[in-house]
């Protein structure tokens, strides 16, 4: 059983979404990997009201149910591959609603993104990477941005060309080494504040 556990975040829930064949193919692209075990999470699956939580996230006092469980899964996890079309220079209001409703369960873990659309989304992704940062997560480097115009036939039959496979090899050999890093940190501060109660 593999140290880590990787979470593919699938940020789109349109109709007819683009975002479902990309992420599936973050999770082909992983499968043969040993040091992490990498799970699609869609938030289809995980349907949040608009943030309607009583008191900020980042104190961590979470009274809705649905809020609860949000946390639960995210916490089970080690580090996190989000995949994001860009809307109007940025990301879908959904995935930002479901990042917006937790703080701590994000912190010191490792993420790296994947993007479409136009322009490859790259501009989602310069979103994402100061939203990270706010949440204290280590974000790499590398990053897989997919055109409409050349990894999509039709814009919506998902043909990517072939060096990013490369690109996605980097992406997970950088994020698998964060999230190894970041890992430690959390064991760290669990062990020093058990030691200083």
């Amino acid at each position: 059983m593999a140290d880590l556990r990787i979470a593919v975040i699938l940020g789109s829930t349109r109709p007819n979404r683009n975002g479902e064949a990309v992420a599936d193919w973050v999770v082909e692209k992983a499968a043969g990997r040993t040091a992490a075990d990498y799970e699609l999470i869609d938030l289809r699956d995980h349907p949040l009201p608009a943030l309607d939580e009583p008191v900020p996230p980042s104190m961590g006092q979470y009274a809705g149910e649905h809020t609860k469980a949000w946390a639960d899964k995210v916490a089970s996890y080690d580090g996190f591959i989000f995949v994001s079309p860009e809307y109007n220079h940025s990301i879908p209001g959904v995935l930002k609603n479901a990042i917006d409703y937790l703080f701590g369960e994000w912190n010191n873990k490792a993420a790296a993104f994947v993007s479409y659309g136009s322009a490859g989304g790259v501009r989602a992704i310069e979103h994402l990477r100061a939203v990270a940062t706010e949440l204290e997560m280590a974000h790499v480097r590398q990053q897989l941005s997919f055109s409409l115009f050349t990894d999509f036939e039709n814009f919506s039959a998902f043909k990517p060309a072939a060096h990013h496979s490369a690109s996605a090899e980097a992406l997970f050999d950088q994020l698998e080494s964060w999230g190894r890093a970041m890992k430690s940190i959390r064991v760290g501060a669990t062990i020093g504040a058990g030691r200083a109660s």
